[in-house]
């Protein structure tokens, strides 16, 4: 009776070894990667290859230069020669990673028939009127025409001229190289009206290391698709000042003018307000020997933050956020004048904090106070006002006054008060600070997510970066082949998807998830699952190794 229960025992026995060994394969061949396959952090490839391979782009700057030859610029010998090309290229030598030279590309050629005859007319305004009805230049591109050595179209001190469009005329030889010191000639009038070195040094002030910049460089306003500025009338004495301000006709006239011609740039909004009550944040100095009060030069930056908490503009704008302040002083600090550094009065009465706006300061008329009581009546002089708001803003923007060669005529001005080869001028600089940024942006990214391996990298997030890798390889090529308008598009896009992955929300799902919480949900759940498992396992190890060492009896 023994041999039968023994058997059913050691059959049990098999049972449960095949039990606990059916368990185990289960939970390691399909529960552990199960788990391992749900629990794991979704991370979309990216192309970090491509990503580091930016921080090592040349960034090539081709102005397209069109030199057109009159009849009698040149020896008749050499115009024989036309047309052909030259390449005039240098390097910008700027402290940063990225490299960056400047082409100008020359196109040289014979002038048509209705050139010649424009550029024979007796002025430079009849000229260009003629010259610019038939062509429609393209965005960073130039033409210059070389005249006669004693054309009487310019005055006879003077070798070259640059007009508010895209033209210029420089005089021509008749001796000695004319090519060579033509070129040369065209190469600094286009130097003036595109791309220098203090150009690209405020577009990449925020990149560059701090001995290649100065303050006045950090006046331009970063680079963003809009922005909103904000015209705010200070009466901080109502009860002595009843203010009135045009401040719609004053747009309409000379601010909306300037803000169509540099939409390119990016879109404005403009809105106006008038605070009562709102005084500076520092209490003017007292001068007797003229009998009015002034602000220090070192005292203006305390200016600013007291009245900025009245504004409430910034607060919830998405776009940079302009000021423009027109201050009117109570009656007991009347007249109030700013000073420079020297102590000097300021011609002006104004001043501006880079990348915030301006302040000017509008005294009333002394003779006001003696014709009529309280509160006297004072009507703003606009003209004044935006003027110095203009100039300004052409300051905030980066679009400072060129330095133009030696005995060069420059026309000025359009009435927009913008010529066309400042916006591109401004086109250029935006579309190298965009690319910086981006790739600054897109590195920084990579970085980070190499670093840190929890975090979720989405799809949406991974192909944001690979469309601003590929805008700033696009905007590279553009400006490469002198495409501004494309090109600043392209660097455009780039910053926005660049920043779009960078701030996406769902990269901080997991980045406060470190391991020890992992093991701390975890095990709770799977050590009552995996002790008695283990523990059979042992045992059933341990019996078969017993079992091999147990000796055979042999009769």
């Amino acid at each position: 009776m023994a041999a039968p229960g023994a058997a059913a025992t050691d059959l049990e026995v098999v049972r449960g070894k095949r039990a606990a060994l059916f368990f185990a394969a289960v939970a390691i061949l399909v529960g552990l990667p199960l788990w391992w396959k749900t629990t794991e952090t979704y991370r979309a490839p990216l192309p970090y290859s491509q990503i580091s391979g930016l921080n090592a782009l040349q960034l090539r700057l081709t102005v397209p230069i069109t030199v057109v030859f009159t009849r009698e610029s040149v020896p008749l010998d050499d115009q024989e020669k036309l047309p052909f090309t030259v390449v005039h290229e240098r390097d910008i030598p700027l402290k940063y990673k990225m490299k960056i030279k400047c082409r100008f590309q020359k196109a040289y050629r014979r002038a048509l028939e209705h050139e010649e005859e424009a550029l024979s007319l007796g002025s430079m305004q009849e000229a260009e009127t003629v010259l610019a009805e038939p062509q429609k230049q393209a965005e960073g591109s130039l033409t210059v025409y070389v005249i006669s050595e004693n054309s009487s179209l310019l005055p006879q001190d003077m070798m070259s001229y640059i007009g508010p469009e895209r033209t210029a005329v420089v005089r021509g030889i008749t001796h000695r190289e004319p090519f060579n010191i033509v070129g040369r000639r065209v190469i600094q009038v286009a130097q003036a009206m595109s791309l220098t070195e203090d150009v690209l040094t405020a577009a990449l002030a925020d990149h560059l290391p701090e001995d290649k910049w100065s303050s006045d460089k950090r006046r331009p306003l970063k680079s963003s698709l809009g922005y909103e500025i904000t015209f705010s009338l200070l009466n901080p004495d109502p009860k002595s000042h009843d203010v009135h301000w045009d401040i719609e006709g004053a747009v309409r006239r000379y601010v909306q003018p300037f803000l169509s011609a540099l939409s390119a740039a990016g879109n404005f909004s403009v809105d106006s307000q008038i605070l009562y009550y709102a005084v500076l944040g520092v209490n003017p100095r007292f001068d007797p020997a003229s009998s009015s009060y002034y602000l220090a030069a070192h005292s203006l930056p305390h200016v600013i933050n007291p009245v900025e908490s009245r504004l409430g503009s910034s607060a919830a704008s998405l776009y940079p956020v302009l000021n423009f302040l027109l201050y009117v002083p109570e009656l007991a600090h009347s007249p109030l004048y700013i000073q420079d550094k020297d102590g000097a009065p300021v011609a002006t009465n104004a001043f501006h904090s880079p990348r915030w706006g301006g302040i000017m300061v509008y005294n009333v008329d002394p003779k006001a106070y003696n014709a009529s009581e309280l509160p006297v009546r004072v009507e703003v002089d606009m003209v004044q006002v935006m003027e110095v708001f203009l100039a300004q803003l052409r300051l905030l923007f980066g679009i400072a006054q060129p330095q133009m060669p030696l005995k060069c005529l420059f026309s000025g001005s359009k009435s927009e008060g913008l010529t066309t080869w400042e916006l591109d001028r401004l086109l250029w600089a935006r579309s190298v600070e965009n690319v910086a940024t981006a790739t600054t942006t897109l590195t920084s990214l990579a970085q980070l997510l190499g670093k840190i391996s929890n975090i979720v990298i989405k799809d949406n997030v991974a192909s944001e970066v690979y469309r601003a890798v590929a805008a700033v390889q696009k905007a590279a090529e553009e400006l490469a082949s002198g495409h501004l308008a494309s090109a600043f598009i392209a660097s455009q896009e780039a910053v926005t998807s660049s920043e779009r992955a960078f701030f996406d929300p769902s990269l901080l799902h997991l980045l406060y998830f470190p391991d020890d919480q992992k093991f701390a949900i975890y095990i709770p759940l799977f050590l009552p699952m995996a002790v008695p498992i283990l523990l059979s396992l042992v045992k059933i190890f341990l019996e078969t190794r017993k079992s091999w060492k147990k000796p055979e009896k042999t009769d």
